[in-house]
């Protein structure tokens, strides 16, 4: 079953996307939730139209993606938790945690665009920033051990 994503998708697609989807999963899903339209031969014109259109905001967005991307460079994001002797945190590190970092530093990413393997010892990581279609970025997470009060 051919479709036309309306919106993005993780693990889908993204906005715009013409793609071929299990019948079931279009029918019951995409469709009744307003993800997706069916790719009918009047959709695509739409579709087409509205992409030749949009073609100069969208060229303009994935530039200033870049530009941000450029921005945060090698920027380290250091997140202090509780942890144990033998270096396993307490509780977990969150995409919210690493966005809250980045904008006290003046880089506004949207904690959905953040994604975060499960963090569960103290060290270095690695979170991707999914900052446009075509603008993907790593940054450092460094899990560090919190001071002990005594």
């Amino acid at each position: 079953m051919e479709i036309i994503l309306k919106t993005d998708i993780a693990g889908l697609g993204y906005k715009n996307d013409v793609l071929d989807v299990k019948p079931g999963y279009g029918r019951n899903y995409l469709i009744p939730q307003g993800f997706a339209v069916l790719a009918t031969d009047s959709n695509k014109k739409v579709l087409a139209e509205n992409l030749r259109q949009a073609a100069h905001k969208a060229e303009k967005i994935q530039k200033e993606a870049e530009e941000l991307a450029a921005a945060i460079g090698e920027t380290v994001v250091e997140i202090s938790m509780k942890a144990g002797e033998s270096g396993k945190i307490f509780g977990r590190v969150t995409n919210t945690q690493v966005s809250d970092i980045l904008a006290s530093k003046g880089f506004a990413v949207d904690r959905k665009k953040i994604a975060l393997n499960d963090i569960k010892n103290i060290g270095e990581y690695t979170a991707i920033l999914d900052l446009h279609k075509e603008v993907k970025h790593e940054v450092k997470v460094n899990v560090v051990a919190e001071a002990k009060a005594e």
